[in-house]
């Protein structure tokens, strides 16, 4: 089903290219609740764009063009002849606009509100209360927005991200597979920069290649997965960025809805050069036993040894079980091959 209620499906031929530089190709877009689908003329899956993270970039000029919010070098085109397409796409687009916050009424509100605090001499004098405000307020598409600008950043190290076919489709499972409906996407393999994992505003959840290509065992993947799932249960990743970036930061966040561009360079920096302390083993754990995932693949890929990461191995909740499917021995191999050679 369609988010446009006359509609039981909607499809369109287009054009797509991944990259300034590849060729266009003919594609089929298929519209849903909140995503569009592109596939090729054989049926395999290209690409999910969420909707809330598509601008279009021309206005209203046939052929249509559109791309992810914050990556203008995948397009997605559409002709002449498709007007039932595009304007649905269109509709959708302005409805997801009117639900976002408008930065005019937030500034009213939020400069109402910080008068009347300094008046009472309230704890917003403080930079962690105003820190902690501004993490309330973010809205999650800000939040998205805001992780996929890191990431923008952090491609200048890490290369762009690695999108190969084949691979997209069991990237995609292997999230809906361990976070859950909604989060194609979410998870995101980098050639290089990123030690091993690093998880960012918005859900978005970085690995390194080394982290699919190296072990025979998907269990290994969905271990670095949980363990950023859980990182980010203990430490907000919005509230550490506006922790580094400090209090004129979280004060433009508050007031204007946006963070500076060169604060977020200087922190997707730092997100690469530092190293990720361990997920705590108890919600580790729990987190292994509710995914039904074996703890131990991912215990002896962190330690060889297994010494510093004996917790996991001897707490195994599938100790003597087998995880519960992960992902197909096929769609497994095809993942291995996203970075291609």
């Amino acid at each position: 089903m369609t988010a446009l209620k006359e509609f039981d499906r909607l499809e369109a031929t287009g054009l797509w290219r991944a990259a300034p530089e590849d060729q266009r190709r003919e594609v089929i877009v298929s519209l849903g609740d909140a995503t569009l689908t592109i596939s090729s003329i054989r049926g395999e899956i290209l690409g999910h764009w969420s909707l809330a993270a598509v601008n279009r970039a021309n206005g209203a000029a046939i052929p249509a063009i559109y791309h992810p919010d914050g990556d203008p070098g995948e397009t997605l085109e559409l002709p002449e002849g498709e007007e039932v397409m595009i304007a649905g796409v269109d509709r959708l687009l302005k409805a997801i606009d009117r639900r976002r916050p408008q930065p005019g009424k937030l500034r009213l509100f939020l400069g109402l509100g910080f008068v009347a605090v300094i008046a009472a001499g309230a704890v917003f004098w403080l930079p962690s209360a105003l820190e902690r405000y501004a993490v309330t307020v973010v809205p999650p598409v800000k939040r998205i927005e805001i992780g996929r600008n890191l990431l923008s950043h952090m491609t200048r190290v890490t290369g762009t991200p690695c999108r190969a076919a084949e691979a997209v489709r069991p990237l995609d499972r292997l999230a809906l597979r361990l976070l859950g409906p909604g989060r194609e996407g979410s998870v995101v393999v980098v050639p290089q920069g990123v030690r091993e994992s690093v998880h960012l505003p918005g859900g978005l959840i970085l690995l390194n290649r080394s982290v699919i290509e190296d072990h025979e065992d998907p269990d290994v993947a969905a271990g670095y997965i949980l363990a950023e799932t859980v990182r980010r249960d203990g430490s907000d990743p919005l509230a550490d960025l506006l922790d580094h970036a400090g209090l004129l930061a979280s004060l433009k966040l508050v007031t204007t809805g946006a963070l500076p561009n060169e604060m977020l360079a200087e922190y997707a920096e730092i997100l690469l050069k530092t190293d990720q302390a361990p997920a705590r083993s108890a919600p580790l754990l729990e987190a292994f036993a509710a995914a039904e995932v074996r703890s131990t693949p991912y215990a002896y890929a962190r330690d060889i040894t297994g010494e510093s990461t004996l917790p996991l191995i001897e707490a195994d909740p599938r100790a003597g079980l087998a995880s519960r499917e992960v992902l197909s021995d096929a769609d497994w191999v095809r993942l291995q091959g996203i970075c291609g050679a």
